[in-house]
C-alpha cells in the first residue's frame, strides 16, 4: 500500500502573530526529544553503529525486512495504477481525481484510525489493515487482467484502499514504540522512511519494465503476493502487551483531545502547519509524472519508471542523513533550507524539457523533502505521551496525507487549464514563498537574538 509518509511553512508568521518568543521556539524544539515515555521490552543485541541503532531490536528487524519486500510491491502498483488512469483517459484532471480518491479517506478517516489504535491492540490492528490491502491487491489484479477494469473501477479501488490507509497509518507509525522504544524511536522512524523511498526507488523502475513486457495486471498481483512478507513478519514478532487505559470518553472527545494536545504544543504545532503546507503544494508533482513521461519527454512506462525512481532515491539519500543526526540543534535553518531547496527544485523541474535534467532535479526534491518529513514525525513522537500516540499520529496524517487529495484537484484542474508544467511553476513558486517568510521571520531572526546574547 502507498504509504506517504513522513515537513514546516507559514508557521512563522503565524507564531509570531501571537506573540511567541522565537527563542521559545528553539528551545522547546531542541528539548523536544525529553518527554517522559516507558521504553517497550523488546530484544536488544550488541551495539551496531548509530545510524542503525533500531536495528538492534528483534521485532523492528523483522519488521524492515517484511516492509522492504512489500513496499516494492505497493510501489509497483501506484505506478500502474497512475500509468493505467493515462493510458484510459489522457486527462490531467482524472489523474488529480484518482490522486484524490486514493487519498480524501485519510481526511476524514484517519482520527478514528488513531482513536482505535489508542483503543485496542496495535499489533493485531496492523496485522488486520495488511491482509485487507492484500486482498484489494489482488482484486485489482483480476480485474485488470480480465479486462473488466475501467477509469472508475480504477477509482473506487483507490478510495478502498485509502480507506485502509487512514487506519494502518496512525496505528503502524505509533507502534513503532512498541518496537523499540522510546530511545531507538527517532532512529526507528528514519530508518522506515528509508525503507519506504527505497523501495519507492526500486518498484516503479521494475514496474515501467513490467509494463512494458507483461501488463498492468502483474505489477498489481506482484505487490498481492509481496504482502504476505510483512504480514509473515508481524506473526513472528514477540510483542510486550501494552496497558490500555480505560476510558468512557466517546470517540469524538477522544480524537478532539489529540488535535488539542498537537494543537496546544507550539513545536508539534508549528511543524504540523509547515508540513500541511508543503504537502498541499509541494508534493503535487506526483500527479503530474504520467505526463511528463509520455508527453513532455516522449518516453513510455519504463520513462515514468525512471522519473519517480529518481525522486525515490533522492528521499533514500534524505532519510538516511537524518538516521545519522544525533541532535536537533539547528532545526530551523535545516527546515528552511530543506524546503527553499524543494521549491527551487520543483521550479526547475516544471521548465525542464530533457530526461537528464528531471532525473537529477527530483533526486534533490527527494532528498529534501524526505528528510523534513522525518524531522517533523519525530518531533511529534518525541513529545506526544503514549496513551495519545495514536491519536496526535492521526493529526499528523490528516495534515499532512489529508492535505494531499485537496492539492491533488487543485493541481489537475489548473492543469487542465494552463498545463501542467505552468501549474508545477506556480506551487513551486508558493513553497518558495513560505520558505522565504520562514527565513527572513524566524531564522535570522533567531540568528541575531543569539549574536546578541552571546555579546
Amino acid at each position: 500500500m502507498l504509504r506517504r509518509v513522513d515537513k514546516e511553512l507559514l508557521v512563522a508568521a503565524w507564531s509570531l502573530s501571537q506573540g511567541l518568543c522565537i527563542q521559545r521556539v528553539e528551545e522547546e524544539i531542541l528539548n523536544s526529544d525529553r518527554t517522559a515515555v516507558s521504553p517497550a521490552e523488546t530484544t536488544r543485541f550488541p551495539p551496531v553503529s548509530p545510524r542503525f541503532r533500531a536495528m538492534q531490536h528483534r521485532n523492528f528487524q523483522l519488521f524492515i525486512a517484511g516492509q522492504l519486500i512489500s513496499l516494492i510491491g505497493t510501489w509497483m502498483q501506484n505506478m500502474a495504477q497512475l500509468w493505467l488512469v493515462y493510458q484510459l483517459t489522457h486527462s490531467a484532471a482524472l489523474l488529480g481525481v484518482f490522486g484524490f480518491a486514493s487519498q480524501v479517506p485519510m481526511l476524514f478517516l484517519s482520527s478514528l484510525g488513531g482513536y482505535v489504535g489508542d483503543r485496542f491492540d496495535r499489533h493485531r490492528g496492523v496485522i488486520v489493515t495488511q491482509t485487507i490491502s492484500m486482498l484489494l491487491a489482488f482484486a485489482l489484479a483480476v480485474l485488470t487482467r480480465t479486462h473488466l477494469i475501467g477509469q472508475w473501477q480504477l477509482i473506487v479501488i483507490a478510495f478502498l484502499v485509502g480507506i485502509v490507509n487512514a487506519f494502518d497509518v496512525p496505528i503502524r507509525q505509533a507502534f513503532f514504540v512498541q518496537m523499540v522504544g522510546k530511545e531507538d524511536l527517532p532512529n526507528a522512524i528514519a530508518l522506515n522512511s528509508s525503507i519506504f523511498n527505497g523501495a519507492r526507488a526500486v518498484g516503479p523502475a521494475i514496474a515501467g519494465f513490467a509494463i512494458a513486457l507483461v501488463g498492468p495486471a502483474w505489477c498489481f498481483f506482484i505487490n498481492g503476493l509481496s504482502f504476505l512478507a510483512v504480514i509473515g513478519a508481524l506473526l513472528l514478532m514477540r510483542i510486550e502487551p501494552r496497558e490500555i487505559k480505560p476510558s468512557t470518553d466517546s470517540p469524538l472527545r477522544s480524537l478532539v483531545q489529540g488535535f488539542r494536545f498537537a494543537m496546544s504544543d507550539l513545536p508539534v504545532r508549528s511543524a504540523l502547519l509547515l508540513l500541511s503546507a508543503l504537502s498541499l503544494f509541494g508534493l503535487q508533482y506526483a500527479v503530474f509524472m504520467p505526463i511528463y513521461a509520455q508527453d513532455i519527454l516522449k518516453g513510455d512506462a519504463r520513462t515514468l519508471g525512471f522519473l519517480m525512481s529518481s525522486a525515490g532515491a533522492g528521499a533514500v539519500a534524505g532519510a538516511l542523513q537524518f538516521a545519522a543526526r544525533t541532535h536537533y540543534r539547528g532545526l530551523a535553518r535545516w527546515i528552511a533550507w530543506t524546503s527553499t531547496t524543494c521549491a527551487v527544485g520543483l521550479i526547475l523541474f516544471s521548465q525542464a524539457k530533457v530526461l537528464w535534467l528531471c532525473v537529477a532535479v527530483l533526486f534533490v526534491v527527494g532528498f529534501a523533502a524526505t528528510s523534513q518529513m522525518a524531522a517533523t514525525n519525530t518531533l511529534i513522537q518525541n513529545r506526544v505521551p503514549d496513551e495519545l500516540r495514536s491519536r496526535v499520529i492521526a493529526v499528523y496524517a490528516t495534515m499532512f496525507m489529508g492535505v494531499q487529495p485537496i492539492g491533488a484537484l487543485i493541481a489537475g484542474g489548473m492543469a487542465k487549464h494552463i498545463r501542467a508544467p505552468n501549474t508545477l511553476a506556480v506551487f513551486g513558486s508558493l513553497v518558495l514563498v513560505g520558505s522565504l517568510i520562514f527565513i527572513f521571520q524566524v531564522v535570522m531572526k533567531l540568528g541575531e537574538r543569539q549574536a546578541a546574547a552571546a555579546d
